[in-house]
Protein backbone atom coordinates (compact mmCIF):
# COMPACT_ATOMS: atom_id res chain seq x y z
CA UNK A 1 0.00 0.00 0.00
CA UNK A 2 1.22 3.34 -0.93
CA UNK A 3 1.09 6.59 1.45
CA UNK A 4 0.72 10.11 0.36
CA UNK A 5 2.07 13.44 1.77
CA UNK A 6 -0.43 15.89 2.35
CA UNK A 7 -1.81 18.51 4.59
CA UNK A 8 -4.86 17.88 6.74
CA UNK A 9 -6.78 20.08 9.40
CA UNK A 10 -9.02 19.87 12.28
CA UNK A 11 -12.86 20.85 11.36
CA UNK A 12 -12.18 24.06 12.81
CA UNK A 13 -9.46 24.67 9.98
CA UNK A 14 -7.17 27.17 12.97
CA UNK A 15 -5.28 23.79 12.98
CA UNK A 16 -3.04 21.59 10.61
CA UNK A 17 -0.25 19.50 10.02
CA UNK A 18 2.13 18.09 7.31
CA UNK A 19 1.29 14.45 7.51
CA UNK A 20 1.86 10.79 5.48
CA UNK A 21 -1.83 9.64 5.16
CA UNK A 22 -2.52 6.31 4.81
CA UNK A 23 -6.13 4.96 3.11
CA UNK A 24 -6.85 1.55 3.49
CA UNK A 25 -9.71 0.14 1.56
CA UNK A 26 -10.09 -2.69 4.25
CA UNK A 27 -9.02 -4.29 7.59
CA UNK A 28 -6.44 -6.29 5.96
CA UNK A 29 -4.96 -3.00 4.43
CA UNK A 30 -5.40 -1.07 7.75
CA UNK A 31 -2.97 -3.59 9.43
CA UNK A 32 -0.39 -3.18 6.55
CA UNK A 33 0.04 0.33 7.14
CA UNK A 34 0.01 0.23 10.59
CA UNK A 35 3.11 -1.94 10.38
CA UNK A 36 4.78 0.26 8.31
CA UNK A 37 8.24 1.60 9.04
CA UNK A 38 7.94 5.09 10.94
CA UNK A 39 9.50 7.16 13.65
CA UNK A 40 6.98 9.76 14.25
CA UNK A 41 4.32 8.03 15.81
CA UNK A 42 0.80 6.92 14.04
CA UNK A 43 -3.09 8.54 14.64
CA UNK A 44 -6.36 7.78 12.86
CA UNK A 45 -7.76 10.33 11.43
CA UNK A 46 -11.45 9.39 10.88
CA UNK A 47 -14.44 11.24 10.15
CA UNK A 48 -12.31 14.55 10.49
CA UNK A 49 -14.80 16.09 12.64
CA UNK A 50 -12.57 16.20 15.45
CA UNK A 51 -12.52 20.28 16.14
CA UNK A 52 -8.38 20.99 16.90
CA UNK A 53 -5.70 18.87 16.97
CA UNK A 54 -6.62 15.31 17.85
CA UNK A 55 -6.17 13.55 14.86
CA UNK A 56 -3.34 15.81 13.35
CA UNK A 57 0.28 14.19 14.07
CA UNK A 58 2.90 17.19 12.14
CA UNK A 59 5.82 15.24 10.67
CA UNK A 60 4.29 11.50 11.41
CA UNK A 61 1.64 9.29 9.75
CA UNK A 62 -2.16 9.15 9.97
CA UNK A 63 -4.02 5.93 9.03
CA UNK A 64 -7.20 7.35 7.51
CA UNK A 65 -10.50 4.70 8.42
CA UNK A 66 -13.51 6.45 6.35
CA UNK A 67 -13.43 3.51 4.08
CA UNK A 68 -13.88 0.80 7.04
CA UNK A 69 -17.48 1.61 6.56
CA UNK A 70 -19.06 -1.50 6.53
CA UNK A 71 -22.35 -2.48 8.83
CA UNK A 72 -21.35 -6.19 9.29
CA UNK A 73 -24.26 -7.45 10.57
CA UNK A 74 -27.70 -6.80 12.68
CA UNK A 75 -30.23 -7.76 14.95
CA UNK A 76 -33.63 -6.22 14.39
CA UNK A 77 -35.00 -7.94 17.50
CA UNK A 78 -32.80 -7.00 19.69
CA UNK A 79 -31.14 -3.97 18.12
CA UNK A 80 -27.79 -5.20 17.94
CA UNK A 81 -25.83 -3.81 15.26
CA UNK A 82 -21.88 -4.55 14.63
CA UNK A 83 -20.01 -2.57 12.18
CA UNK A 84 -16.86 -1.35 11.12
CA UNK A 85 -15.15 1.85 13.28
CA UNK A 86 -15.30 4.21 10.17
CA UNK A 87 -19.35 3.83 9.85
CA UNK A 88 -20.70 7.20 10.15
CA UNK A 89 -22.95 8.17 12.82
CA UNK A 90 -25.48 9.86 10.48
CA UNK A 91 -25.39 6.76 8.13
CA UNK A 92 -26.44 4.17 10.92
CA UNK A 93 -28.85 6.76 12.23
CA UNK A 94 -30.92 6.08 8.61
CA UNK A 95 -30.46 2.61 8.21
CA UNK A 96 -31.78 2.38 11.85
CA UNK A 97 -34.47 4.82 11.59
CA UNK A 98 -35.93 2.28 8.96
CA UNK A 99 -36.36 -0.21 11.46
CA UNK A 100 -37.69 1.86 13.89
CA UNK A 101 -34.20 1.80 16.01
CA UNK A 102 -31.95 4.96 16.54
CA UNK A 103 -28.57 5.41 17.99
CA UNK A 104 -29.36 6.20 21.89
CA UNK A 105 -26.75 9.55 21.52
CA UNK A 106 -25.69 10.90 18.75
CA UNK A 107 -23.21 14.35 18.43
CA UNK A 108 -24.29 17.45 16.70
CA UNK A 109 -23.16 16.01 13.26
CA UNK A 110 -23.87 12.68 11.81
CA UNK A 111 -20.86 12.49 9.59
CA UNK A 112 -18.78 11.96 12.72
CA UNK A 113 -17.70 8.10 12.48
CA UNK A 114 -18.57 5.61 15.41
CA UNK A 115 -14.56 4.86 15.79
CA UNK A 116 -14.28 8.81 16.32
CA UNK A 117 -17.52 9.03 18.66
CA UNK A 118 -15.96 6.48 20.88
CA UNK A 119 -12.59 7.79 20.74
CA UNK A 120 -13.96 10.82 21.56
CA UNK A 121 -17.46 9.33 24.35
CA UNK A 122 -19.47 12.02 22.30
CA UNK A 123 -22.82 13.10 23.73
CA UNK A 124 -25.53 14.52 22.15
CA UNK A 125 -28.37 16.58 23.61
CA UNK A 126 -29.95 13.66 25.87
CA UNK A 127 -27.17 13.24 27.74
CA UNK A 128 -28.78 14.05 31.04
CA UNK A 129 -30.63 10.60 30.64
CA UNK A 130 -28.90 8.43 27.88
CA UNK A 131 -25.33 9.18 29.29
CA UNK A 132 -22.37 9.22 26.15
CA UNK A 133 -21.54 6.84 23.18
CA UNK A 134 -19.49 4.78 25.52
CA UNK A 135 -22.26 3.63 27.24
CA UNK A 136 -24.17 2.00 24.55
CA UNK A 137 -21.15 -0.55 23.18
CA UNK A 138 -20.94 -3.84 24.42
CA UNK A 139 -17.19 -4.55 22.43
CA UNK A 140 -14.89 -3.62 19.96
CA UNK A 141 -12.08 -5.37 18.36
CA UNK A 142 -8.98 -3.13 18.97
CA UNK A 143 -5.86 -3.09 16.89
CA UNK A 144 -3.22 -2.97 19.92
CA UNK A 145 -0.12 -1.06 18.98
CA UNK A 146 1.50 -4.03 18.93
CA UNK A 147 -0.83 -5.38 16.35
CA UNK A 148 -2.57 -7.87 18.15
CA UNK A 149 -5.97 -7.53 17.44
CA UNK A 150 -8.35 -7.57 20.96
CA UNK A 151 -11.64 -7.96 21.65
CA UNK A 152 -12.34 -5.58 24.61
CA UNK A 153 -15.73 -5.09 26.71
CA UNK A 154 -16.36 -3.03 29.20
CA UNK A 155 -16.55 -5.62 32.12
CA UNK A 156 -14.04 -8.27 32.76
CA UNK A 157 -10.36 -8.62 32.55
CA UNK A 158 -10.57 -5.69 29.30
CA UNK A 159 -12.29 -3.45 31.39
CA UNK A 160 -9.26 -0.85 32.25
CA UNK A 161 -8.25 -0.75 28.13
CA UNK A 162 -11.77 -0.50 27.61
CA UNK A 163 -12.40 2.73 29.69
CA UNK A 164 -9.17 4.12 28.20
CA UNK A 165 -10.41 3.53 25.01
CA UNK A 166 -13.43 5.04 25.32
CA UNK A 167 -12.51 8.59 25.11
CA UNK A 168 -8.58 7.99 25.04
CA UNK A 169 -8.56 10.38 21.68
CA UNK A 170 -7.39 7.27 19.23
CA UNK A 171 -4.42 6.68 21.98
CA UNK A 172 -5.08 2.52 22.75
CA UNK A 173 -4.84 1.74 19.12
CA UNK A 174 -6.76 1.30 15.95
CA UNK A 175 -10.32 0.32 16.24
CA UNK A 176 -11.84 -1.98 13.81
CA UNK A 177 -15.16 -2.80 14.78
CA UNK A 178 -17.59 -2.79 17.50
CA UNK A 179 -20.91 -3.79 18.65
CA UNK A 180 -23.64 -0.83 19.49
CA UNK A 181 -26.87 -1.41 20.85
CA UNK A 182 -29.28 0.80 19.77
CA UNK A 183 -32.80 2.24 21.42
CA UNK A 184 -35.82 1.53 19.87
CA UNK A 185 -38.55 3.80 18.77
CA UNK A 186 -41.98 4.25 17.15
CA UNK A 187 -41.36 6.99 14.45
CA UNK A 188 -38.59 8.60 12.42
CA UNK A 189 -39.78 12.18 14.18
CA UNK A 190 -39.49 14.27 17.78
CA UNK A 191 -41.89 16.34 18.63
CA UNK A 192 -39.87 19.39 19.78
CA UNK A 193 -40.52 22.65 21.22
CA UNK A 194 -38.89 26.82 21.53
CA UNK A 195 -38.84 29.02 24.07
CA UNK A 196 -37.08 32.48 24.92
CA UNK A 197 -35.10 33.26 27.55
CA UNK A 198 -34.38 36.29 28.82
CA UNK A 199 -31.75 35.66 30.85
CA UNK A 200 -29.22 33.50 32.18
CA UNK A 201 -30.85 32.44 35.41
CA UNK A 202 -34.50 31.93 33.54
CA UNK A 203 -32.07 29.66 30.92
CA UNK A 204 -31.03 27.93 33.22
CA UNK A 205 -34.30 27.61 35.40
CA UNK A 206 -35.85 26.42 32.13
CA UNK A 207 -33.49 23.94 31.53
CA UNK A 208 -33.29 22.51 34.96
CA UNK A 209 -37.01 22.28 34.59
CA UNK A 210 -37.11 20.66 30.99
CA UNK A 211 -34.50 18.07 31.69
CA UNK A 212 -36.93 16.41 34.50
CA UNK A 213 -39.62 16.11 32.12
CA UNK A 214 -38.15 15.48 28.08
CA UNK A 215 -35.43 13.35 26.41
CA UNK A 216 -33.17 16.05 24.68
CA UNK A 217 -33.04 19.57 26.30
CA UNK A 218 -30.09 21.91 24.49
CA UNK A 219 -30.30 26.12 23.94
CA UNK A 220 -28.84 28.21 21.68
CA UNK A 221 -27.50 31.28 23.31
CA UNK A 222 -26.59 34.67 22.67
CA UNK A 223 -23.01 35.42 23.30
CA UNK A 224 -23.22 38.84 22.10
CA UNK A 225 -25.74 40.08 25.11
CA UNK A 226 -24.50 42.06 28.01
CA UNK A 227 -26.55 43.86 31.31
CA UNK A 228 -29.88 42.20 32.23
CA UNK A 229 -29.76 40.68 29.20
CA UNK A 230 -26.61 38.59 29.38
CA UNK A 231 -27.17 34.90 28.69
CA UNK A 232 -30.53 35.27 27.01
CA UNK A 233 -31.35 32.33 24.38
CA UNK A 234 -33.61 30.13 23.18
CA UNK A 235 -34.28 26.94 24.99
CA UNK A 236 -35.17 23.89 22.49
CA UNK A 237 -36.82 20.53 24.25
CA UNK A 238 -37.95 17.25 22.31
CA UNK A 239 -39.11 13.66 22.56
CA UNK A 240 -39.53 10.61 20.65
CA UNK A 241 -42.42 11.24 18.87
CA UNK A 242 -45.73 8.84 18.20
CA UNK A 243 -46.19 9.54 14.59
CA UNK A 244 -43.76 9.30 11.31
CA UNK A 245 -43.22 12.50 9.61
CA UNK A 246 -42.93 12.58 5.86
CA UNK A 247 -41.10 15.72 5.87
CA UNK A 248 -37.71 15.10 4.19
CA UNK A 249 -34.57 13.84 6.28
CA UNK A 250 -32.80 17.05 5.23
CA UNK A 251 -31.21 18.11 2.32
CA UNK A 252 -27.87 19.92 2.05
CA UNK A 253 -26.33 23.01 0.59
CA UNK A 254 -22.43 24.03 0.05
CA UNK A 255 -21.20 27.03 0.90
CA UNK A 256 -20.39 28.50 -2.50
CA UNK A 257 -17.46 30.52 -1.66
CA UNK A 258 -14.89 30.88 0.80
CA UNK A 259 -15.79 33.77 3.24
CA UNK A 260 -13.36 36.69 3.71
CA UNK A 261 -11.94 36.81 7.30
CA UNK A 262 -13.32 39.96 8.07
CA UNK A 263 -17.43 38.55 7.46
CA UNK A 264 -17.20 37.31 10.91
CA UNK A 265 -17.29 40.18 13.30
CA UNK A 266 -18.56 41.76 16.31
CA UNK A 267 -21.05 43.61 14.42
CA UNK A 268 -22.20 40.66 11.89
CA UNK A 269 -22.16 38.48 14.46
CA UNK A 270 -24.29 40.54 16.89
CA UNK A 271 -26.64 41.00 14.26
CA UNK A 272 -27.19 37.42 13.59
CA UNK A 273 -27.87 36.82 17.34
CA UNK A 274 -30.19 39.56 17.31
CA UNK A 275 -32.00 38.62 14.46
CA UNK A 276 -32.23 34.80 15.39
CA UNK A 277 -33.52 35.59 18.79
CA UNK A 278 -36.29 37.49 18.23
CA UNK A 279 -37.16 35.26 15.13
CA UNK A 280 -39.01 33.73 17.73
CA UNK A 281 -42.81 34.52 19.33
CA UNK A 282 -42.31 35.40 23.34
CA UNK A 283 -44.87 32.18 23.59
CA UNK A 284 -42.68 29.91 21.42
CA UNK A 285 -43.70 27.21 19.66
CA UNK A 286 -44.88 23.62 19.02
CA UNK A 287 -43.58 21.29 16.16
CA UNK A 288 -43.05 18.09 14.78
CA UNK A 289 -39.53 17.15 13.13
CA UNK A 290 -37.55 14.51 11.63
CA UNK A 291 -34.78 13.36 14.57
CA UNK A 292 -32.19 13.81 12.23
CA UNK A 293 -32.90 16.96 11.52
CA UNK A 294 -33.51 17.86 14.70
CA UNK A 295 -30.04 16.48 16.21
CA UNK A 296 -28.01 17.54 12.40
CA UNK A 297 -29.12 21.06 11.98
CA UNK A 298 -25.53 22.39 10.96
CA UNK A 299 -25.46 19.53 8.47
CA UNK A 300 -27.68 21.02 6.36
CA UNK A 301 -24.70 23.01 4.99
CA UNK A 302 -21.74 21.70 3.38
CA UNK A 303 -18.62 22.65 4.45
CA UNK A 304 -20.10 25.33 7.15
CA UNK A 305 -16.88 25.68 8.60
CA UNK A 306 -15.90 27.75 5.62
CA UNK A 307 -18.03 31.12 7.15
CA UNK A 308 -15.07 31.58 9.10
CA UNK A 309 -12.68 31.96 6.24
CA UNK A 310 -9.38 30.46 5.36
CA UNK A 311 -8.07 31.24 9.01
CA UNK A 312 -10.87 29.03 10.70
CA UNK A 313 -12.02 29.02 14.13
CA UNK A 314 -11.61 27.78 17.37
CA UNK A 315 -14.32 25.90 19.02
CA UNK A 316 -13.94 26.32 23.22
CA UNK A 317 -16.35 23.90 24.87
CA UNK A 318 -16.21 23.14 28.56
CA UNK A 319 -18.48 21.97 31.33
CA UNK A 320 -19.01 23.10 35.09
CA UNK A 321 -20.30 21.23 37.79
CA UNK A 322 -23.82 21.62 38.96
CA UNK A 323 -22.66 23.70 42.24
CA UNK A 324 -20.74 26.09 39.81
CA UNK A 325 -22.45 26.63 37.36
CA UNK A 326 -24.87 29.72 37.69
CA UNK A 327 -21.54 31.42 39.18
CA UNK A 328 -19.43 30.20 36.97
CA UNK A 329 -21.42 30.37 33.57
CA UNK A 330 -21.87 34.01 34.10
CA UNK A 331 -17.95 34.69 34.69
CA UNK A 332 -17.87 32.98 31.09
CA UNK A 333 -20.52 35.19 29.37
CA UNK A 334 -18.99 38.14 31.18
CA UNK A 335 -15.82 37.42 29.52
CA UNK A 336 -17.03 36.89 25.65
CA UNK A 337 -18.91 39.65 26.04
CA UNK A 338 -15.80 42.13 27.29
CA UNK A 339 -14.16 40.43 24.46
CA UNK A 340 -16.08 41.60 22.23
CA UNK A 341 -14.91 38.76 20.10
CA UNK A 342 -18.72 37.38 19.82
CA UNK A 343 -20.13 33.57 18.81
CA UNK A 344 -22.94 32.98 16.46
CA UNK A 345 -22.70 29.79 17.35
CA UNK A 346 -23.01 28.99 21.58
CA UNK A 347 -25.18 26.01 22.63
CA UNK A 348 -25.80 25.24 26.61
CA UNK A 349 -26.77 22.45 27.54
CA UNK A 350 -27.91 20.16 30.37
CA UNK A 351 -25.27 16.99 31.29
CA UNK A 352 -26.55 14.53 34.47
CA UNK A 353 -24.28 11.68 33.88
CA UNK A 354 -20.26 10.83 34.54
CA UNK A 355 -18.83 9.33 31.12
CA UNK A 356 -17.16 5.86 31.98
CA UNK A 357 -13.80 6.37 30.45
CA UNK A 358 -10.93 8.07 31.73
CA UNK A 359 -10.70 10.71 30.19
CA UNK A 360 -14.32 11.17 29.28
CA UNK A 361 -15.75 14.74 28.97
CA UNK A 362 -18.98 14.80 30.87
CA UNK A 363 -20.21 15.44 34.32
CA UNK A 364 -23.17 16.36 35.94
CA UNK A 365 -23.74 20.14 35.36
CA UNK A 366 -23.43 22.18 32.17
CA UNK A 367 -21.74 22.62 28.96
CA UNK A 368 -21.15 25.26 26.88
CA UNK A 369 -19.99 25.36 23.30
CA UNK A 370 -19.13 28.79 21.69
CA UNK A 371 -17.04 29.04 17.77
CA UNK A 372 -14.30 31.83 17.88
CA UNK A 373 -13.38 33.01 14.46
CA UNK A 374 -9.47 32.88 14.75
CA UNK A 375 -8.08 36.25 15.27
CA UNK A 376 -5.91 38.13 17.00
CA UNK A 377 -6.44 38.34 20.93
CA UNK A 378 -8.56 35.09 20.57
CA UNK A 379 -6.26 32.75 21.95
CA UNK A 380 -5.95 35.11 25.30
CA UNK A 381 -9.53 35.03 25.40
CA UNK A 382 -9.44 31.14 25.73
CA UNK A 383 -6.56 31.45 28.22
CA UNK A 384 -8.82 33.45 30.33
CA UNK A 385 -12.02 31.04 29.46
CA UNK A 386 -9.79 27.83 30.49
CA UNK A 387 -9.07 29.87 33.75
CA UNK A 388 -12.57 30.35 34.52
CA UNK A 389 -13.46 26.91 34.28
CA UNK A 390 -10.72 25.54 36.21
CA UNK A 391 -11.11 28.01 39.04
CA UNK A 392 -14.93 26.42 38.56
CA UNK A 393 -13.96 22.34 38.64
CA UNK A 394 -14.99 22.15 34.89
CA UNK A 395 -12.90 20.68 31.97
CA UNK A 396 -12.58 21.08 28.49
CA UNK A 397 -14.06 18.97 25.90
CA UNK A 398 -10.56 17.14 24.05
CA UNK A 399 -12.72 16.70 20.70
CA UNK A 400 -12.87 20.44 20.44
CA UNK A 401 -9.68 21.50 22.02
CA UNK A 402 -6.78 23.18 20.59
CA UNK A 403 -5.55 25.70 22.76
CA UNK A 404 -5.31 23.95 26.22
CA UNK A 405 -2.28 24.13 28.41
CA UNK A 406 -0.96 20.50 29.45
CA UNK A 407 -0.74 22.05 33.31
CA UNK A 408 -4.81 22.79 33.15
CA UNK A 409 -5.67 19.12 31.44
CA UNK A 410 -3.52 17.21 34.12
CA UNK A 411 -5.85 19.00 37.14
CA UNK A 412 -8.80 19.06 34.97
CA UNK A 413 -9.08 14.91 34.41
CA UNK A 414 -8.45 13.65 37.34
CA UNK A 415 -7.99 9.95 36.12
CA UNK A 416 -5.00 10.61 33.58
CA UNK A 417 -2.60 8.57 36.02
CA UNK A 418 -4.92 5.32 34.84
CA UNK A 419 -5.09 6.49 31.51
CA UNK A 420 -0.90 6.69 31.67
CA UNK A 421 -0.60 3.19 33.03
CA UNK A 422 -2.58 1.56 30.29
CA UNK A 423 -0.59 3.36 27.80
CA UNK A 424 2.77 2.48 29.38
CA UNK A 425 1.45 -1.12 30.06
CA UNK A 426 0.02 -1.82 25.98
CA UNK A 427 2.40 1.27 23.92
CA UNK A 428 5.58 1.22 25.29
CA UNK A 429 7.37 2.42 22.69
CA UNK A 430 4.56 4.88 22.32
CA UNK A 431 3.34 3.92 19.10
CA UNK A 432 0.10 5.58 19.45
CA UNK A 433 1.10 9.72 18.69
CA UNK A 434 -0.39 12.78 17.96
CA UNK A 435 0.10 16.60 18.10
CA UNK A 436 -3.10 17.09 21.03
CA UNK A 437 -0.58 14.14 22.75
CA UNK A 438 2.50 16.02 22.79
CA UNK A 439 0.57 19.43 23.09
CA UNK A 440 -1.17 18.29 26.44
CA UNK A 441 1.75 15.92 27.75
CA UNK A 442 -0.29 13.08 27.81
CA UNK A 443 2.16 10.86 28.01
CA UNK A 444 3.75 13.13 30.59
Amino acid sequence: MRSKNMELSGWGRALSAEVRAWRPERAPGLAEAFRAEREDGVIVYAGGRSYGDAPLNGGGDVIMTGRLDRILSADWETGEVVCESGVTIGDLMRVALSHKFIVPVSPGTGFATVGGGLANDVHGKNQHRHGSFGDHVQWVDLMLPSGEIKRITPVGDTADLFNATVGGIGLTGIMLAMSIKLRRVKSNAVLMREKKARNLDEFLAMQEEAREKHAYVVGWIDATARGRSLGRGIMESADDSQGETDAPMGGRKRMPVEMPGYAMNPVSIGLFNALYYHRLPFGGRERQAPVTQFLYPLDAIEDWNRLYGKRGFYQFQCVLPEAESAVGLRKLMEAISDAGTGSFLAVLKSMGKWGRGHLSFPMPGYTLALDFPHKPGVIELLERLERITLDHGGRIYLAKDGAMKAESFAQMYPKLDEFRAVLDRIDPNRVMDSDMSRRLKIRG
